[in-house]
This record gives C-alpha cells, sequence and structure tokens, in this order.
C-alpha cells in the first residue's frame, strides 16, 4: 500500500494545471477506497515553493492593477483572481497532509477532502475564464496564501489557525459583496460558481475550527486567546471588517470570537 504522504507530496510537485488536478482526482479516489496508508510517515522535506505552471507571473499585491467588472476583460481579471486563489488552496490543503505528523485519521481525512473540492471549484472558474477568452495565467497573482504556509510549516496550531481561520475565512466575509456586485452586472455563470464556493468554503475553515480547538485542548492552551495573538503576530492585515457573522459562526466560530471581532469591524 502506498503512503497518503506520498500522494501528497506528489500533488504538491505537480507542476501544470492538468497534472496537479489529476493527481488530486486521483489521490482523493484512492484515499476513499483505503487504498492510501496515512500512518506511515517520514520526516517531510521542505517545500520552498510547490509545483505551478510558468505562469501566472507572481508579483507583489501592490502590483496588482484594479479593474471594474463592466466589461469582459474586467471579470475575466476577477475571475482570474479567485482561480488563483483556489490553485494555491489545492497546495495548502496538500501540505496540511504532508507536512503534520501523529493527528487523528480524521484530520488526514479533512484535508484530502478539501483538497478535491478546491481543485473543482478551480476548475469551475478555469472553465468561466475560458468563456470570457481567456486563460489561467493570463494575469499576475500573487503568493501571499503559500506564504501563510511557509510561515506554518513548524506548528499545524498556527496552520490550522491562520489559513483556515484567517485567510480563507476572509473569504466568506468578502464573497457575497462579490456576489452582489456581480449581479449588478448581470454575470449570473460567475455568480452560480462563486455561491458554490461559498456554501462549501463554510465548510473548510469549520475543519480548521475544529482542528484547531483539538491541537489546543492537547496543549493546554485557551483557544480564543491563542488565535488572537497568532493573528497579531501573523496575520494583522486580514483584521478588518466588514465580517460574515453568521457563515462564520457555521464555521465554528464561538460567540466569544464574533464579538471579538466586533472591535475590528
Amino acid at each position: 500500500m502506498k503512503t497518503l504522504q506520498d500522494a501528497a507530496r506528489a500533488c504538491l510537485n505537480a507542476a501544470s494545471i492538468d497534472d496537479k488536478l489529476a493527481a488530486t482526482a486521483h489521490a482523493a479516489y484512492a484515499f476513499a477506497r483505503g487504498q492510501l496508508d496515512a500512518a506511515v510517515r517520514h520526516e517531510p522535506v521542505p517545500i520552498a515553493m510547490p509545483g505551478r505552471p510558468a505562469r501566472p507571473r507572481l508579483v507583489h499585491p501592490r502590483e496588482l492593477p484594479r479593474r471594474g467588472l463592466g466589461s469582459d476583460a474586467g471579470r475575466a481579471a476577477f475571475v482570474h483572481a479567485i482561480a488563483h486563489i483556489e490553485f494555491n488552496a489545492i497546495d495548502l490543503a496538500w501540505d496540511a497532509v504532508y507536512r503534520f505528523e501523529g493527528l487523528p485519521d480524521a484530520y488526514y481525512a479533512d484535508w484530502v477532502a478539501v483538497a478535491a473540492d478546491e481543485a473543482r471549484h478551480f476548475a469551475l472558474l478555469q472553465a468561466r475564464l475560458r468563456a470570457l477568452g481567456f486563460e489561467y495565467g493570463d494575469f499576475d497573482a500573487h503568493n501571499g496564501l503559500w506564504e501563510m504556509a511557509g510561515k506554518t510549516a513548524h506548528d499545524v496550531l498556527a496552520r490550522m489557525a491562520l489559513v483556515p481561520r484567517a485567510l480563507e475565512a476572509r473569504g466568506l466575509d468578502v464573497t457575497p459583496g462579490m456576489i452582489e456586485r456581480l449581479r449588478r452586472h448581470g454575470d449570473a455563470d460567475t455568480v452560480a460558481i462563486l455561491e458554490v464556493i461559498l456554501r462549501e468554503e463554510v465548510a473548510h475553515v469549520a475543519a480548521g475550527s475544529r482542528w484547531f480547538r483539538w491541537c489546543c485542548e492537547r496543549r493546554g492552551v485557551e483557544p480564543a486567546s491563542t488565535f488572537r495573538a497568532l493573528l497579531a503576530q501573523y496575520a494583522r492585515a486580514v483584521l478588518h471588517g466588514p465580517f460574515n457573522l453568521e457563515a462564520r459562526g457555521a464555521a465554528g466560530f464561538d460567540d466569544e470570537e464574533l464579538r471579538a471581532l466586533g472591535a475590528y469591524a
């Protein structure tokens, strides 16, 4: 039997879009059928950058132009930005599987499922880009999501706090506004995709909440104060409203955490 960790590394290494999507589908299928052993592990090798296509060109976020949604090109640039997030999210989910050992089988099952979801989200957005006359890679992008993976590679507790519960939770906050803007521009096709992503990302953030609290319990640390400290240290830039309190509540943020967000609204 092959190991889940090796399958996860193969997905991370895959450089082309087609190879990464195919490797993800194959690994998720094999894991669901008990063909990959999650228990047998070896020391993970540091990953400076996962496999990815030569394009898009990665630039500082300040170098990314703002584009309106009133044209096909503007909507394509918007769809491309979301597709880039989803492409990175595939690698982030597989890295959560690959990097961290000694966790329950349910942890690995959660992040394999997340990887498969993110690949499906990317494929939906890729098809939408093509319908608008563009390809993934036609616009520049930034590398902020993977940079956070590097900052949290040492600690699964920090990873669960700062990737699903901070960066991905920010998507829960901003996606409803994106959907309304696209509706005003009559882009029902992109709206339909974002509604699927928003609904399913709640479960991804909830997985982060579940395993963050699991880690806190085993280390004997208080979750709310630990989360605030990690946000202040690593992710201060995401501490601003508006916040989608309903979605965050469904994703495992408790009443104390939701009240605390009011200070940053």
